[in-house]
């Protein structure tokens, strides 16, 4: 059994969202372990301090990479990431590894609009704001009528801009508003249909150095079985298609009760004039696997033209 008796060092982004996802990891190795204590060591990520859209940040590590950093230089010893913001390549940073997943959160988009309106509600010209390339993708495509605002920065600072009254709404993930408890602002959860989430959506890494066999043994009760296997095959996809920052990638695994995964993925133009779907359910294969099969079904079928084809 491993010591208890240590001080565990936390790094996250110093944001409002990556704060609240802290605490619950904190309150769950608490209840776990109580002779463990641990501390926050914040950091601002790059992505949080360079301006302008999404699609100007050109490393896929924006958000995790100076954690990553301070992880392997001893800074702190564990990091807490939303898997989203992790870069697909290489699947894990040489040194560490991602210890536990925890139970998955609402992995689906959110329109927040003042006056309570549905996406399919909003009048031409509404100014809706959200940084993410496969949200204009897919926005562009289903409703070319509304005037879609980049913007960047946290949950609460764009929620800032739209009380500000510079943009009409936001489009936010469901799981984040819920975690700053702002989740009343929501006018409506969107379905998997209208907006394809992110790979990663609502999913926390748990992530130590590798050789830190004793916080590993902490760490493992907390991950959540069905989670560990739908983001791995998120990932595993994620990795072959070898998409950068500015590719409009979307889809979401699904572990059901009786040992199948499913997993559904998408590749946009930026414009949303182009759309390819793959999907698959797997009973022995491996997450790995399918999620390497996916892949192959949507670069068969012309993605690695179509992200190659994106600048970057």
């Amino acid at each position: 059994m491993p010591s208890t008796r240590r001080t565990i060092r936390i790094g996250a982004r110093a944001s409002a969202m990556s704060l609240a996802q802290v605490a619950s990891v904190r309150a769950d190795l608490a209840a776990l372990h109580p002779d463990v204590t641990t501390k926050l060591v914040p950091f601002v990520a790059a992505g949080d301090r360079e301006p302008g859209e999404q699609a100007e940040l050109h490393d896929k590590g924006a958000f995790t990479g100076d954690i990553e950093e301070a992880l392997l230089s001893g800074v702190c010893d564990l990091a807490v990431h939303c898997m989203k913001d992790v870069a697909g390549d290489p699947l894990v940073t040489p040194g560490t590894v991602f210890a536990a997943h925890p139970k998955r959160a609402n992995i689906r988009d959110a329109l927040i609009h003042p006056g309570g309106l549905t996406l399919d509600q909003l009048p031409p010209g509404t100014r809706v704001a959200t940084s993410a390339v496969r949200r204009v993708a897919q926005l562009t495509r289903s409703h070319p009528h509304l005037d879609l605002v980049p913007i960047r920065g946290t949950a609460n600072l764009r929620l800032a801009v739209l009380e500000a009254g510079e943009v009409d709404a936001l489009v936010l993930a469901a799981s984040g508003l819920e975690r700053i408890g702002e989740q009343h602002r929501i006018s409506q959860v969107l379905t998997v249909e209208q907006m394809c989430p992110p790979l990663g959506a609502a999913v926390l890494g748990l992530q130590c150095r590798e050789d830190d066999a004793d916080l590993i043994d902490l760490l493992t009760p907390l991950g959540d079985r069905a989670t560990t296997r739908e983001i791995t095959a998120e990932r595993a996809l994620l990795n072959a298609l070898r998409g950068h920052c500015n590719s409009p990638i979307a889809g979401f695994a699904r572990a059901f009760e009786d040992g199948h995964l499913g997993l559904r993925a998408m590749v946009f133009s930026p414009d949303g004039a182009t759309v390819l779907e793959a999907r698959q359910s797997a009973g022995q294969l491996s997450p790995e696997a399918l999620g390497v099969g996916v892949a192959a079904t949507l670069i068969r079928d012309g993605a690695r033209e179509l992200i190659d084809s994106i600048d970057h």
